[in-house]
């Protein structure tokens, strides 16, 4: 079988490196490395997230790897046969959704779904009115640690997870970053959160989550820190985790690589969206100091 010919949109993020290192570096460690899939293009815009020095050292390394690196949009998508939105400020995602999806092939659109939930469910209306293949998720989700604790207890109670909080250099640092420990819960503890209460101090943020079955979640958000992990319990047991980032880019390529070669999504668009629409109720609950619902019944 032929590999699979990537389109990028977006390099303000080191996630285009990441990615792009994968399928296309001969020098990538063998364990790391993705097969069945060429990156074969990348189209660069400046966002807040990245100036002009930083996308041109980017590009370097990406051509480097064979990658064309163009301000074009319709010279980035020519000859490929999927596409993946690697734009690290979310506010951009909907518009370059709306432009790729007229494309028809299958997209990738790394986290988060977008900055907002409107623009998160307009992208979600979108795809489903014009029957686009379309996925998005954080590699949270696919990490060994929190696969082996869903199949350990896949029903819990309570989960309660950590992970870091970036500051963003535009919009939500709670939709930007949050959405790494936010994919966690809502992988851990399935969909159904009814609403959120949000406090933020100088450590980061803490979000608690209630849902229509009485369980409840709590994730913690902090600035200070890189490391991510949890608890899942049921009654009296309960599974603590730690995870291990090492592999992280690798098993989610890997998962992208299968829904471009034909597979279904690994996650759905619902979950997608109740992904968003937790990070938007969690940034309006730390806006508001009050405890907020959510957007939408999932």
């Amino acid at each position: 079988m032929s590999e699979i010919k990537v389109a990028m949109i977006g390099l303000d993020t080191s996630h285009s490196i990441q990615y792009a290192k994968r399928t296309n570096d001969p020098n990538c460690d063998p364990k790391l490395k993705v097969a069945g899939l060429k990156t074969i293009s990348c189209l660069r815009f400046e966002t807040p997230f990245q100036d002009k020095k930083g996308l041109d050292a980017r590009q370097a390394e990406l051509e480097g790897w064979g990658v064309k690196v163009t301000e074009d949009f319709d010279e980035c998508v020519a000859g490929c046969d999927a596409i993946m939105m690697e734009i690290n400020d979310p506010a951009f995602h909907l518009e370059y959704f709306e432009k790729a999806m007229k494309l028809g092939k299958p997209i990738f659109l790394d986290k988060p779904m977008a900055d907002t939930y409107a623009a998160g469910k307009k992208i979600y209306d979108l795809a489903k009115e014009n029957n686009v293949r379309v996925f998005s998720a954080s590699s949270l989700r696919y990490v060994t640690a929190v696969i082996e604790a869903k199949t350990a207890m896949n029903d819990p109670e309570y989960v309660a997870v950590y992970g870091a909080m970036g500051v963003a250099p535009a919009g939500s640092s709670v939709v930007w970053y949050g959405v790494h420990a936010m994919e966690m819960l809502q992988k851990l503890m399935g969909p159904g959160a009814v609403s959120i209460k949000a406090v933020q101090d100088d450590k980061g943020v803490v979000c608690i989550v209630k849902y229509k079955n009485g369980n409840r979640g709590i994730v913690e958000l902090n600035t200070g820190s890189s490391i991510y992990g949890g608890v899942v319990r049921l009654k009296g047991k309960a599974i603590p985790f730690v995870v291990d980032m090492s592999m992280a880019y690798t098993l989610e390529l890997q998962e992208v690589a299968n829904f471009f070669a034909g597979a279904e999504a690994s996650v759905s668009m619902d979950d997608t969206l109740e992904v968003m629409d937790l990070l938007d109720t969690a940034q309006r609950s730390v806006d508001s100091g009050k405890e907020e619902k959510l957007n939408g019944i999932y």
